[in-house]
């Protein structure tokens, strides 16, 4: 299997048209096995596995947008052009992602226990810290509790063990790209450029991605309706199989639009706004900066800033970044600026050395020179850029001899609370 796609099965008639099952995060294509006898009556079926994940070989993909070029590369392989798709959690992300970068491919969509933004980038790359030092077993172990609801869980116990094994089989390293992938992941402001007609599937108990999380995707969705699943939780299509089943075919029987359009073109076949729904506001124009002369005068930010911004909040966490942000005034606010262009978008920006690489420094440096506080953020920040707890103990161990052992001393305290603190599983 190349890199450059992903692993997939095929049911149904050759000569049916073709409708993409993505899954959610740690499961796989069997996830859609009971949807299967139905769905394969009217369409040519295509499942695939996210990397690392069932069979599928472990070439990690750390973007959304990467996951939907390699599926669109294996529909290639498959003479694939035209096709429906539904999607279950990141599988939704990938469906929203080739309706906005692939309008001409895709027919018409379904995103069951999605949203447009998954939870915060914080808690993403908490969680890849706690599988880098822990491994896969506390998320595989909490999994049926986030996955389906109390009554179901405790009448299939067999159901509950098969979903604690897909978690713990899955390659850690895809899994944790896979969170940095949801990490960065946020179509809020582009949902209305979304063409196709779109169903919208959400269990009533999902605490994944709760029914507000629904509704903000039939709001920003030109062509949306929404179908809520009572009693059911996060993987809905295999707590309430008959249900989403009939939901899926309700709605790609009636919503395929396939129609040649202007000049040879396919129509997206959209049909117009739902009256009932309004669709959310234009963002704000960004305002101008104020020009010198004024009393006030706003720094112009440009490249450097937005590059060193982003780096910031992927390095620090959006936390962190949030609150500076908030504390600066007239007296810090430069301060802040300088940082974020300077430390952020010249320095951690450059190419010549990776992430992991830069926190192995910074760490050494702060020990020497006794930043303790400072200390404590980089811990964290030296475990989101993939450095482990022995990893972080032995670069200590090294500024012991180099930096003096009292200041290592006072460096072991403070990054085995941080240590401690960051890669506890919950519960």
């Amino acid at each position: 299997m190349s890199e450059k796609t992903l692993q997939h099965r095929i049911d149904g008639p050759d000569d049916a048209p073709v409708l993409v099952l993505g899954a959610s995060l740690g499961t796989t294509w069997h996830m859609w096995d009971r949807q299967i006898p139905e769905l394969t009556r009217h369409w040519r079926v295509i499942r695939f596995d996210l990397p690392g994940h069932g069979g599928s070989p472990a070439h990690a993909a750390s973007s959304i947008a990467e996951l939907a070029d390699r599926l669109v590369a294996t529909l290639d392989l498959l003479g694939v052009e035209r096709f429906g798709y539904t999607g279950c959690n990141i599988g939704g992300a990938i469906g929203l992602q080739l309706a906005l970068t692939r309008p001409h491919r895709v027919t018409s969509l379904a995103l069951v226990s999605s949203s447009s933004r998954y939870g915060t980038a914080d808690a993403w790359r908490q969680r890849g810290v706690v599988i880098r030092t822990n491994g896969l077993d506390p998320i595989a172990r909490t999994s049926p509790e986030h996955w389906f609801t109390a009554g179901f869980a405790g009448a299939q116990p067999a159901i509950v063990e098969w979903a604690v094994q897909m978690v713990r089989t899955t390659d850690p390293g895809c899994y944790i790209a896979a969170c940095e992938a949801l990490a960065s992941y946020d179509v809020r402001s582009s949902l209305s450029r979304v063409g196709v007609p779109t169903l919208v599937v959400v269990g009533s108990e999902d605490q994944v991605t709760p029914t507000s999380d629904a509704r903000s995707l039939v709001a920003g969705i030109p062509d949306a309706s929404l179908a809520l699943v009572p009693g059911t939780s996060h993987l809905a299509p295999v707590e309430q199989p008959s249900a989403v089943t009939e939901l899926l075919i309700r709605h790609f029987t009636t919503a395929w639009h396939d129609k040649p359009g202007p000049a040879g073109q396919p129509a997206l076949g959209a049909a117009a706004p739902k009256a009932q729904i309004a669709p959310p506001p234009p963002p704000a124009a960004p305002p101008a900066a104020i020009e010198s002369g004024l009393t006030k005068q706003e720094p112009v930010r440009g490249g450097t800033y937005e590059a060193g911004i982003k780096v910031r909040r992927e390095v620090l966490g959006d936390a962190h970044v949030d609150r500076a942000e908030a504390a600066a005034d007239d007296f810090t606010g430069d301060f802040q600026d300088f940082i974020t262009r300077y430390a952020w978008g010249e320095t951690w920006t450059r190419p010549g050395l990776d992430r992991r690489t830069r926190s192995i420094i910074t760490l050494t440096a702060l020990v020497a020179r006794g930043h303790q506080e400072e200390l404590a953020l980089h811990t964290r920040a030296a475990l989101r850029n993939g450095l482990t707890p022995t990893e972080i103990k032995e670069v200590l161990m090294h500024t012991a001899v180099y930096c003096g052992v009292p200041a290592a001393n006072s460096a072991f305290a403070v990054a085995q609370r941080v240590i401690k603190e960051e890669t506890t599983p919950e519960g």
